[in-house]
């Protein structure tokens, strides 16, 4: 699958920091546009980002997105119910490893803003809802790609993403079908080294 698709899901999850107080103030679905629209504009600005550089990308990302995402609950619905034996150090190193996987498998999505348009389908939500769904649709080269992101509200008010929907197929949903089979073979930790091995596989460009 192509992954210009990407491009929204990463300009999201890389939302400036002087956002995070406003997000508190925002509904979700005027916090992805104002995020989508803003970032999509500054990684368009930046000839490093622009030149596929992984280390501009990945610093954008680091600074940026633990604000606004929240990997730890990706990861814990991701793993399933391994999740509830694992320890305190594989959850942070299950963690750490998605997470890099996630940014070393979409890096390049950053790289590819150019002038693709997103479409924002009427938001449904309530103001008493603490987990929503903002639904949108992405056109490259006049192609439309359904992307849709789901947030949850904390305790303080924020709200955060942490699945998405690509053409039909939930990001969390799909992990979690791989990350059972590797748990199923050989435990947690095992899942973990696949993680690592995969990265490493990605960093070396394979």
């Amino acid at each position: 699958m192509k992954k210009f698709w990407l491009i929204p899901v990463m300009a999201f999850m890389t939302y400036t920091a002087a956002g995070s107080a406003m997000a508190q103030a925002q509904s979700p679905d005027a916090l992805v546009k104002q995020t989508v629209t803003d970032v999509m504009a500054a990684a368009k600005s930046d000839p490093n980002i622009q030149k596929g550089d992984l280390n501009s990308i990945t610093r954008l990302v680091e600074q940026k997105i633990m604000p606004h995402a929240d990997f730890a609950k990706t990861t814990q619905l991701a793993t399933g119910a391994a999740w509830r034996t694992a320890t305190p150090e594989q959850k942070k190193q299950l963690t750490e490893q998605f997470k890099t996987l996630l940014l070393r498998t979409y890096a390049g999505a950053i790289a590819q803003i150019r002038d693709q348009q997103v479409n924002y389908k009427p938001f449904r939500g309530q103001p008493n809802d603490t987990d929503a769904v903002v639904y949108t649709d992405v056109v490259n080269n006049g192609q439309p790609i359904e992307l849709d992101y789901r947030l949850y509200k904390t305790a303080s008010g924020e709200w955060k993403l942490y699945d998405l929907n690509v053409l039909g197929a939930w990001l969390i949903q799909t992990y979690r079908n791989q990350f059972a089979e590797k748990v199923n073979q050989s435990g947690v930790d095992g899942l973990i080294q696949f993680l690592t091995q995969r990265n490493q596989q990605l960093a070396g460009g394979k």
